[in-house]
């Protein structure tokens, strides 16, 4: 995906649905979650290139350790106090703002940060597919749907990166019911997943026509399953699977 203007995060970050709307996020909780994991990895890994932005890990504006004299130009500060104002909480500002700074300060100086991942793109999307994030008072992050505790950056970095975020393949992630992911024991496909729904199983492949259909393909137990050779993935490895076949069929849809 190409890296957005600051003027493009700022549109997008307009049209968020920042009120509570729990059935829009909800029918995207699989693939929040696997982007919200995705800004935490590359938090973690922005955080390790900039030691001293580690203590305010995962929810910062990484410009003001990365580059603290950047300054934007007058015009789009001005459009991003006016955003900030009407956001719910202050790390979701916090990521809004470093959003519009970093993407300033790399259309500016494209060679800038060589090695390290666009950070913000991950949460932009999270946003946009159901808005913010909130704090529960146990430390866990409830992400509408689904908690997620935020354990140590570490814990993150050794994460598979999901370098494919298009909308296809965070449309592939989202699906009703409980979901599990299998491939073979080699990781180069098919993605196979089975998914329960209301008490009933059905077994899906994702095909080279982008879409889920189904197959006889999963066996019935975990016994069949190793015996056929099948190995099951989290959501993650799911996920950068997907974004590969689609990469392989339709590049400009990642």
């Amino acid at each position: 995906m190409t890296a957005r203007t600051a003027s493009a995060v700022l549109d997008s970050l307009r049209t968020v649905r920042w009120a509570a709307d729990w059935d829009f996020a909800f029918g995207h909780v699989k693939s929040r979650r696997v982007l919200f994991r995705e800004y935490l990895r590359r938090a973690a890994v922005w955080s390790q290139a900039y030691a001293e932005a580690e203590a305010a890990w995962p929810f910062f504006d990484i410009t003001a350790h990365a580059a603290p004299e950047f300054r934007l130009p007058a015009e789009t500060e001005a459009a991003l106090a006016e955003l900030l104002g009407r956001l719910p909480s202050g790390e979701v500002r916090a990521t809004c703002a470093g959003a519009v700074r970093l993407a300033a300060l790399r259309t500016q100086d494209p060679a800038a940060f060589p090695g390290l991942p666009d950070l913000y793109e991950p949460l932009v999307l999270f946003y946009e597919r159901g808005g913010e994030f909130l704090r529960e008072s146990s430390g866990a992050v409830d992400l509408t749907g689904v908690s997620l505790r935020l354990g140590t950056p570490g814990a993150y970095r050794g994460n598979p990166p999901v370098t494919h975020l298009g909308t296809t393949v965070l449309d592939a992630l989202d699906a009703d019911g409980r979901i599990t992911y299998y491939t073979a024991e080699d990781g180069q496909g098919p993605l196979l997943r089975r998914r329960v729904l209301r008490g009933e199983q059905r077994d899906e492949l994702f095909t080279r026509d982008l879409r889920w259909e189904p197959t006889d393909l999963v066996p019935a137990g975990e016994t069949e399953l190793k015996e056929a050779g099948l190995t099951e993935l989290d959501e993650l490895k799911a996920a950068r699977l997907i974004g590969e076949i689609v990469a392989t069929v339709s590049p400009s849809d990642n």
